[in-house]
């Protein structure tokens, strides 16, 4: 069991490991080891995988073995995602909303959650229930630095992982914000490098990333 206030403290700590978490969508699991080396030889140790693929939880499983790096599951849509993510060896999860089911099923199953707020009024709402730490998404779509900054100004307890969207280009403008921890991204291991398995381009991507200030 764990509360939204202790889920967000050890979100911030996730959140603090480096400036970029890496958004994954990976459909083969025999390459997850050698992709998750890469990102995190590259300085990124908190790696999203997400749902969207029938190898989605084998690639957490192969990625869980990866010294160094701290697997968890994305896009979150029911608690028996929730469930397999946990067994399969996810570490922490993200939602691309914040349903009661899912806030309570992950609450109950002690995984640390980081939610999702496009809007004041539901970041207003998972304040009220503890969320401190909350995902800003689909973060371009929805105005992008300026919405965020704007919602920062009265409710600055949140604090904000920004996706969808990011690039390298605007990754600086969203981290220059007072109520952005860090920011999602998926541009460090493009389909077309983890195709041809460029593992060291890739980790040059990661590193550049990494090295985004604060």
């Amino acid at each position: 069991m764990i509360t939204a206030a202790e889920a967000s403290i050890e979100s911030a700590k996730l959140c603090a490991l480096a400036p970029i978490i890496p958004v994954l969508v990976v459909h083969d699991a025999s390459i997850a080891q050698p992709l998750a080396e890469a990102l995190v030889a590259g300085g990124l140790p908190a790696l999203e995988v997400t749902l969207r693929t029938e190898a989605a939880l084998d690639v957490i499983r192969e990625m869980a073995k990866v010294d160094g790096g701290v697997v968890g599951a994305g896009t979150l849509l029911t608690p028996d995602d929730v469930t397999n993510a946990i067994a399969a060896g996810a570490r922490f999860g993200v939602s691309p909303g914040a349903t009661d089911r899912i806030l309570d099923t992950c609450e109950a199953a002690a995984p640390p959650l980081v939610p999702v707020a496009a809007t004041a009024t539901e970041a207003m709402r998972l304040l009220e229930r503890g969320y401190t730490v909350q995902k800003f998404f689909p973060a371009e779509a929805n105005g992008g630095v300026p919405a965020l900054k704007a919602i920062g100004a009265p409710i600055p307890k949140v604090k904000f992982c920004p996706t969808g969207g990011v690039s390298l280009a605007n990754a600086p403008d969203y981290l220059s914000l007072s109520n952005t921890l860090c920011a999602g991204g998926s541009w460090v291991a493009p389909q077309e490098l983890i195709a041809n398995r460029d593992w060291k381009g890739i980790e040059e991507l990661a590193r550049e990333a990494s090295q985004l200030a604060r």
